[in-house]
């Protein structure tokens, strides 16, 4: 069950980072396309994708501990 949210947290982070470059396309982006990078919706949203997943991947997860049972 931990492996399952794990990866619906990740892939909410992604998602929301998807986001974030298309709005940033959307409200900061070259209107005039002399801009290679920000003036295309879905390059800007890739980025935003791409961001996402770094700063997912730095997030630690807490790890289970083995227990040692000594007799």
């Amino acid at each position: 069950m931990k492996k399952i949210n794990r990866i619906v947290f990740i892939a909410a982070i992604i998602i929301t980072g998807g986001l974030g470059g298309f709005f940033y396309w959307k409200f900061f982006g070259c209107t005039d396309g002399t801009c290679a990078l920000r003036s295309n919706w879905m390059i800007m949203t890739g980025y935003g994708l791409l961001l996402g997943y770094a700063i997912s991947d730095f997030i630690p997860f807490k790890k289970k501990k083995p227990e040692n049972k000594t007799i």
